[in-house]
């Protein structure tokens, strides 16, 4: 357990000058309102705060950050207010304080508003100051190191929520150890089994490969110092969880991965990294492909170092990252290792670098209204994966991998990815979907009668892009659906001797616009063209009654008889009855999915998965509520995927436990690999997505099967 002067030695040793007096008043406020306060493990509340503030420690920053530490958890679990820590420690951590509290109390697993609302405010807390969620980095790791005192179903919650949101903010800071252990406590808590049975293989082999280790740390030791350089050499295995994620998506067993040991060499400079990487590449044969120069392109969190993987001593594939003690800092503390702690100061070149994907966060949650387009920008630019391309200019651009030239033109001006015709990579002409690689030379081919297309918001990868193309398609969508119910309207008022051009005068229109709470006429036309308000529906608000008898419409009637039908199906619609309901194929909807409606013109309604991609890329003037009726009994049909090492029986015993699960075969195909594995496919019928949940996990805990997947078509 750490004690407050463990802390305050820690902070003597990189800050000399700190306010000492701030810390100790934190720390006995902190004891004093935590009091007979216990955690779930049974120790004093008293010790999670110093945790924290050790762990904020062990990061060097300033005295106000860990006071914060110390404080963290008072506004939201005792008596404490916000006006209290501001006359005691000041505004600048009593802000910190209720920054962090607020992140606290934030739940990414509701509802997709909530969840998009609850992103929009971290930003926001994170953009106004960025300490806010190096403590809250902190306490969420504190809580991971504890997290078996919780109930197995809220280590779950926690762990998933661990993963998918604070380790990617570690990651996008750049603090490499903080992300690391993050990832592998989410692991242990999320999936147990793989987890336990990986940390046995690799503690299986550990005296071997520490001999290993020391074997090849010697001789890179030896080497550099006939060579006249001084380094610090070190080598350790990868953490589980990377282990783990390149055997899921390389599909291969723990025996078949050759690099799990990466070694590292910390210089003084830059022209001994270089040199560094000529001495191993000369001692050992380096593997093709493998070799990456973050120093002359850095990442996006400016992390720098040379990656390199040779074949070592014995024929073992090893990794090798050469770096400066300065980039060693920045690698292992990020953000934590020199930035600015406020707005309105001026940030040099390398900090505005830093903060810029924050910076553009921090827009989109002021542009991007609905709640889905939002969250898909979230992820984009959480899991960023680099590409550095070429200007013809020659300034570097950093792109997530698999962008394209569209991604490349948008990121020059709106106007040029608006305008993009075609492209030049590397003095050759290419499509559009060309995925941009390391080191292209990219230069755009514009015109003016160019124009974006919804078959590029399949291919662009950039928050950036994909903003940019939806903003246009639905400024020109609208002005089609404009033009559009103009036309009807005009029809209509033709038809019964009304002047269209009066109506727009004298401002009848407008009223009309009003009535069905729309802004203006603009909007009402657009409404009837997008077919959510027909023409008749504003000429009844025009002419009587008597005049309208007999005059409906055959055409219409038509429509209606063929949309509407008896109410069989197993989706509610929002104000909406008898109108005919599918589901759509693209993505499969199951009781227990979260669905939405989109409203076709003349063939009812389709529902899909909320998340569905299709979803995204329509308009969203005309998706509906929509929600299961849980108490019919209907069964459903689903395409699912498994991989498995092939034995013999196997097949056999997975169809039984799906009979045994209560789950219809629909149809089958299996097929065997070159490499012994097999893949199955199955369509069977089910109840919902609860039963399905319950398939796949039951299909998971048969032997030799290495996943179960939900296929979406």
């Amino acid at each position: 357990m750490i004690r407050i002067g463990d802390i305050i030695e820690r902070i003597e040793a990189y800050n000399p000058d700190y306010d000492e007096e701030l810390i100790q008043r934190a720390y006995i406020f902190s004891a004093k309102a935590h009091q007979g306060q216990i955690r779930l493990s049974g120790e004093p509340y008293l010790i999670h705060p110093l945790e924290v503030a050790g762990i904020l420690s062990e990061m060097k920053l300033d005295e106000q950050t860990i006071a914060t530490g110390l404080l963290h958890d008072t506004i939201e679990d005792t008596f404490a207010t916000y006006t209290q820590l501001k006359e005691l420690f000041g505004q600048e951590v009593a802000d910190l304080v209720e920054g962090v509290t607020k992140i606290s109390k934030m739940s990414f697993e509701s509802s997709e508003d909530t969840q998009a609302e609850n992103f929009r405010k971290m930003i926001l807390a994170m953009t106004k100051d960025i300490r806010v969620i190096l403590v809250k980095l902190a306490d969420r790791l504190h809580n991971m190191r504890t997290l078996e005192f919780q109930k197995p179903e809220s280590r779950q919650r926690i762990a998933q929520e661990t993963l998918e949101i604070y380790a990617p903010i570690a990651n996008r800071l750049g603090i490499e150890w903080l992300k690391s252990e993050l990832e592998d406590l989410s692991f242990k808590y999320i999936m147990t089994e793989a987890y336990q049975s990986l940390e046995k293989k690799i503690a299986k082999s550990e005296k071997e490969r520490n001999r290993y280790i020391e074997f090849v740390i010697r001789i890179l030791r030896e080497k550099l110092m006939e060579n006249g350089i001084a380094a610090e050499v070190s080598g350790r295995p990868k953490h589980l969880y990377s282990i783990f994620k390149k055997m899921q998506s390389q599909n291969i067993e723990f025996s078949d991965i050759y690099d799990i040991t990466a070694f590292r060499v910390i210089v003084n400079t830059v022209p001994e990294c270089y040199e560094v990487l000529g001495i191993i590449h000369n001692l050992w044969t380096p593997i093709p492909g493998k070799f990456k120069d973050y120093i002359a392109l850095p990442k996006a969190n400016l992390y720098q170092s040379l990656h390199t993987t040779v074949i070592g001593p014995k024929g073992e594939r090893i990794e090798i990252q050469i770096r400066t003690h300065e980039m060693h800092q920045v690698a292992e503390m990020g953000i934590a290792a020199h930035w600015k702690y406020k707005e309105g100061i001026n940030l040099d070149e390398k900090d505005d670098k830093r903060f810029r994907w924050l910076r553009q966060l921090f827009e989109y949650q002021k542009d991007l209204k609905n709640n889905a387009e939002f969250l898909e920008t979230i992820k984009i630019d959480l899991f960023p994966d680099e590409v550095f391309v070429f200007t013809p200019t020659g300034e570097v651009k950093e792109f997530p991998r698999g962008s394209t030239p569209i991604d490349f033109a948008y990121s020059i001006h709106t106007e040029v990815g608006n305008h993009c015709k075609g492209a030049k990579v590397n003095g050759r002409i290419v499509p559009l979907k060309y995925l941009l690689h390391n080191g292209d030379s990219v230069e755009i081919i514009t015109h003016p009668q160019a124009h974006p297309s919804k078959d590029w918001l399949k291919i662009v990868k950039t928050s950036r892009a994909r903003t940019k193309i939806r903003q246009w398609i639905k400024t020109q969508e609208r002005e089609q659906s404009i033009q559009l119910g103009r036309d009807l309207l005009e029809k209509e008022t033709k038809r019964y001797a009304v002047s269209f051009n009066k109506l727009y005068k004298d401002g009848a229109l407008k009223e009309i616009a009003e009535a069905f709470s729309l802004q203006s006429v603009d909007d009402l036309l657009a409404t009837i063209g997008y077919g959510k308000i027909t023409p008749r529906q504003v000429i009844r608000r025009i002419l009587p009654p008597e005049k309208l008898e007999g005059e409906e419409s055959k055409p219409l009637k038509k429509i209606i008889s063929k949309i509407k039908r008896k109410d069989q199906s197993p989706i509610l619609i929002k104000g909406v009855d008898n109108v005919m309901i599918k589901l759509a194929k693209c993505c499969n909807p199951l009781p227990g999915d979260k669905i939405v409606g989109f409203i076709t013109r003349g063939r009812g309604i389709t529902v899909h998965k909320a998340n569905c991609e299709k979803v995204l890329d329509c308009d969203p003037q005309r998706l509906i509520e929509a929600k299961w009726k849980m108490d019919e009994n209907i069964r459903h049909s689903v395409r699912i995927q498994t991989a498995c090492t092939d034995r013999r029986g196997l097949l056999a015993e997975i169809t039984k436990e799906l009979a045994s699960q209560g789950a219809d075969i629909l149809s089958a195909h299996a097929q065997i690999t070159q490499d012994h594995h097999a893949v199955n496919q199955f369509v069977i019928s089910i109840k919902d997505l609860k039963h399905l949940n319950k398939i796949i996990r039951a299909l998971s805990h048969i032997k030799g099967v290495t996943e179960v997947k939900r296929l979406q078509a």
